[in-house]
């Protein structure tokens, strides 16, 4: 099994987009085991964004875009966090002790950082250097995926946008959502202000534009219905891209 950590997909066109799936797998590499932890549980939402994957494949391919998808489970290493966060490697996912990381030092994080982690931004960031050599303004999705229910409690929102200081792409997005038929979520289920995540890191830092785009897992659930609902998606996307207008590198601000 290859230990790389990521998966790209070339851009097909001079497309502007950059699609990014931090969690898009449930594997682990050769030499891990299952890190204690019954097989089954690597089906649930605890290991990988159950349908965030294939979602992320169809938009990049409908756009002609390129797109870095993470190639590990979130178990190993979450790539959705910065590298000091305590949370980089979970001891303890919704009510499921991770054995195999109960008793991790920071001598195997910082291992975990360099052979997973480091190697998904770096490819992040050639791709952010590749457009921007092009003379374009890079545009960054992230994909991810919720569950329907929480403890117990159904979550209403069919998608949530979620972002932090910059809503030049998120508000627009929201509206279109919205317009289109879709229980829209702002900065629903999570929030979007988590300093050291990806976006945080390529997007707010850099001053791009940039959103996060989480979907409900039971309408995403196999890849069929990932690409249906891909195609549901595009358009609003495309909508709320046009109503951003050309992007422009700026300063983000703090929202009010």
């Amino acid at each position: 099994m290859s230990q790389a950590a990521f998966t790209a997909i070339a851009a097909a066109q001079n497309s502007p987009l950059l699609f990014l799936c931090d969690h898009a797998s449930n594997r682990l590499p050769a030499g891990t085991g299952n890190l204690g932890l019954a097989p089954d549980l690597f089906d649930t939402h605890i290991a990988y964004d159950i349908g965030a994957a294939g979602v992320t494949r169809a938009l990049a391919q409908a756009y002609g875009a390129a797109a870095v998808l993470g190639a590990w489970s979130r178990l190993l290493i979450d790539l959705n966090r910065g590298e000091d966060d305590p949370t980089i490697v979970m001891k303890l996912s919704d009510g499921s002790i991770i054995p195999g990381n109960r008793a991790v030092d920071r001598a195997e994080v910082a291992r975990r950082i360099a052979a997973f982690h480091a190697p998904y931004h770096d490819a992040i960031t050639a791709e952010i250097e590749r457009i921007q050599k092009a003379a374009a303004v890079p545009v960054l999705i992230s994909m991810h995926s919720f569950t329907p229910a929480w403890k117990g409690t159904p979550r209403r929102w069919e998608v949530g946008v979620l972002w932090d200081r910059d809503g030049r792409l998120a508000k627009p997005l929201m509206a279109r959502l919205a317009e289109a038929g879709f229980t829209v979520g702002d900065n629903e289920p999570y929030d979007g202000a988590l300093d050291g995540d990806t976006l945080n890191r390529h997007g707010t830092c850099r001053g791009l534009p940039h959103v996060l785009i989480e979907m409900r897992q039971d309408l995403i659930a196999d890849e069929a219905a990932a690409t249906a609902f891909a195609s549901r998606l595009k358009p609003v996307l495309d909508a709320a891209l046009s109503d951003m207008g050309e992007a422009v590198i700026e300063l983000p601000r703090r929202r009010k």
